[in-house]
């Protein structure tokens, strides 16, 4: 069977088979390597037609405050299969980052980048690295969710879903035994985001035994950062959520020698988008010296995808044996050891030359040798019994003693509901806070209705959401300026938030 990048709702196609996909030439540097990449892969015999869209800056200072025109959505819509250059997002007036927008718009949950070293024709401390990051794509602080709620203080919410991380997560595995990985690592911060990275964690711990035959593994995210830039070749599969993986992707492919260099997947359940990893570089735009390789990459992603493996497997082999040959653009070019210096087109003309070729000391590729399609299973939901506890109420208070705001609110009236606790930058200060704590405008005031059980451990019991407006008519009443609310849940008796640090 034919290998491809996504999942189950993919169809696996021949080569003799054409395929229609969208292609944005993007900004800056974008359209010159998009005709280099373009240029090889109709030379490979690459069976695609093309349909160009208009996305980026051009866009934006139209008019069009998403970057992207209606033309350009339809052809997406219909084609489900996008190569896209570099696109830049114009600075101040709220632009929102067309990347994030695609991939969150269309569901391309799985961000999929890999970094392999091309020593010694780009230098590398670390020859053998062969790494595969899979990176979540939708959720995490990258929702783009934030608010100011007082003078003093911002918030931006981190969302994890746990379809999101099944997705994520599986992908990864199946990707491993897909392609004939080893080793799947989880990095995440669950020592301190207990409930969003531990979530992560726990379904990365069921997900893997059901691959016995795939070793698995995981690391705090600083650490395992720090393991990633030291010793590379410890690591074969990453997956990780989406602020996390956008580091690491980045740090793994500058060690490998440059993030130029890098292509990436974005893949859903219907569309699939593929890219270099770099940036629009508008400061060469236009001088024909940009370095095409991490778009050819991206579309040897997509062919792969396609199930036009052997000729992905083509360019792919030219492009390493025309780095071989030492034939560079300036970003890599080296007087010592490159034998010459080339621009954009010159660059492509080289790889077409080789066509055919295979690299002598790099490692070849064999995508046409893949094991399978990558199967995610729909999600099915596990109901569980959800009982509210109490309420967090956020108030903004210039006050600077908690004693004084904590003693006023817990003389309040309020039925089941009284004053556990106040925290201030999620630290508590009340009862018996800290002086030395600094405090700024912005309270987090818990208020649950707790009970002792025989041995003396504190339980929550149960509230009616009446109780919980009432409470909070009593705190406007009274002059308190109650800028965010968040209900406290129980799931099957399993507390469904976090404690205050000291609390």
């Amino acid at each position: 069977m034919q290998n491809q990048l996504l999942n189950k709702n993919s169809i696996a196609l021949q080569t003799t088979t054409r395929t229609r996909v969208a292609v944005a030439k993007g900004d800056g540097i974008g359209p010159e390597i998009m005709d280099a990449t373009l240029k090889i892969m109709e030379a490979a015999g690459a069976q695609i037609d093309v349909d160009f869209i208009e996305i980026g800056e051009q866009q934006y200072l139209s008019g069009n405050t998403s970057g992207i025109s209606p033309q350009a959505w339809a052809a997406i819509k219909n084609n489900k299969i996008i190569l896209k250059a570099p696109i830049t997002t114009p600075q101040g007036k709220g632009y929102k980052s067309l990347n994030v927008t695609l991939r969150k718009s269309l569901g391309l949950f799985a961000n999929v980048r890999p970094v392999t070293a091309l020593h010694p024709y780009i230098h590398t401390p670390y020859p053998e690295m062969d790494v595969m990051i899979i990176r979540e794509n939708e959720e995490d602080l990258y929702a783009g969710i934030e608010h100011q709620q007082t003078d003093d203080v911002v918030q931006c919410l981190k969302l994890i879903t746990r379809p999101g991380c099944e997705r994520i997560i599986r992908y990864a595995f199946e990707y491993a035994k897909a392609y004939g990985r080893k080793k799947v690592t989880c990095m995440v911060k669950d020592n301190i985001m207990k409930l969003t990275d531990g979530l992560f964690h726990r379904v990365f711990k069921e997900i893997a035994e059901e691959y016995p035959q795939i070793e698995s593994n995981s690391q705090i995210i600083d650490i395992g950062s720090a393991r990633l830039a030291a010793r590379p070749e410890q690591y074969d599969v990453i997956v990780t959520a989406n602020l996390y993986g956008d580091i690491i992707s980045d740090i793994a492919a500058e060690i490998a020698g440059s993030v130029g260099m890098a292509g990436s997947a974005n893949v859903g359940t219907a569309v699939a988008m593929f890219e270099a990893i770099h940036g629009s570089a508008p400061d060469i735009a236009g001088k024909k010296i940009a370095n095409p390789s991490g778009l050819i990459n991206g579309a040897v992603l997509m062919l792969a995808h396609l199930g036009q493996t052997e000729v992905a497997d083509n360019i792919k082999n030219a492009l390493l044996a025309t780095i071989e040959a030492g034939i560079h653009t300036a970003d890599i070019y080296n007087e010592g050891t490159s034998a010459r210096l080339v621009n954009t087109s010159e660059f492509a003309e080289a790889v077409i030359a080789r066509l055919g070729e295979t690299p002598k000391s790099l490692k070849v590729s064999k995508l046409s040798e893949g094991a399978g399609t990558i199967q995610i299973p729909e999600y099915v939901r596990k109901t569980r019994k959800k009982e509210l506890v109490g309420v967090d109420v956020f108030i903004d208070w210039k006050g600077e003693d908690p004693n004084q705001i904590g003693d006023a609110l817990a003389a309040i009236d309020a039925f089941k509901l009284k004053l556990k606790m106040i925290t201030n930058r999620g630290v508590k200060v009340y009862p018996k806070g800290l002086k030395e704590t600094y405090k700024t405008d912005h309270w987090r005031c818990r208020f649950v209705a707790m009970d002792a059980t025989t041995d003396g451990t504190p339980v929550y019991q149960p509230v009616d959401y009446e109780q919980v407006v009432a409470l909070l008519s009593k705190l406007h009443a009274q002059g308190f300026d109650v800028i965010k609310t968040e209900n406290l849940y129980e799931f099957d008796g399993t507390r469904g938030f976090s404690l205050g640090q000291g609390e």
